[in-house]
């Protein structure tokens, strides 16, 4: 006799469901992992290593102030991105392999996940797979670069300056993962807003300063 609680869940439900187990198992196996430094954790895998970036990127897409978080993930979205055009995994450089995830990193990445899984899960399944494909591995790599480079650069006043990078990174991530081309299509678009707004920040962050400094007297204006 069937299971009543399997025949009460529609098909579009079911797998829904699936999908939401299928990613808690792979970033709960990833957690379970979860070492000392980065390099203990990461494994050498760009499997692997795409689940741990999109993981350590979620902190980022909330008002949480983590000193020095987004260059690490930014570089190891760079060192990710330049495996991905390669076509191998590139081993972490010294100071980034021994950047320690603490505590506070660990309870955060368990706390934010429960919040992002649902809406990852609902989104990630594998179709268009073309855009997940070897061919187009130079394509994300450049995507996952721009994204990083974003996350890196400072931004002149703005205080949480990471959500749009932050999200691309997430994006770009699960999106190769679960080989899901609508992802990465989502990806791709805030990857160019991310690299717009930073560009467009510090114009007008110049602007700005170069219009207070005309007004004091320290620049001539013509």
């Amino acid at each position: 006799m069937a299971n009543k609680s399997t025949q009460t869940l529609t098909k579009p439900e079911f797998l829904k469901d699936k999908r939401r187990a299928t990613v808690e198992r792979i970033a709960g196996a990833h957690l379970a992992l979860m070492g000392g430094t980065l390099a203990d954790s990461v494994g050498q895998s760009s499997r692997q290593r795409l689940v741990w970036l999109g993981l350590l990127a979620m902190p980022l897409l909330f008002p949480i102030a983590l000193p020095s978080m987004a260059s690490m993930v930014g570089a190891f979205c760079l060192l990710i991105a330049y495996g991905l055009c390669i076509g191998q995994p590139v081993p972490l450089p010294g100071w980034l392999a021994k950047r320690e995830m603490n505590d506070r990193v660990r309870m955060l990445l368990k706390g934010i996940i429960n919040r992002v899984i649902n809406i990852i899960a609902l989104l990630g399944r594998p179709r268009m797979l073309p855009l997940s494909n070897k061919p187009a591995r130079v394509l994300n790599g450049l995507m996952l670069s721009a994204a990083g480079v974003s996350m890196m650069i400072p931004v002149p006043i703005i205080s949480f300056d990471n959500v749009l990078p932050a999200l691309a990174i997430v994006l770009l991530s699960w999106g190769l993962r679960l080989r899901d081309g609508l992802m990465l299509l989502l990806g791709y678009l805030v990857t160019l807003a991310a690299v717009a707004s930073v560009v467009l920040l510090w114009w007008g962050g110049t602007l700005v300063a170069t219009e207070l400094l005309s007004l004091v007297g320290l620049t001539s204006s013509r």
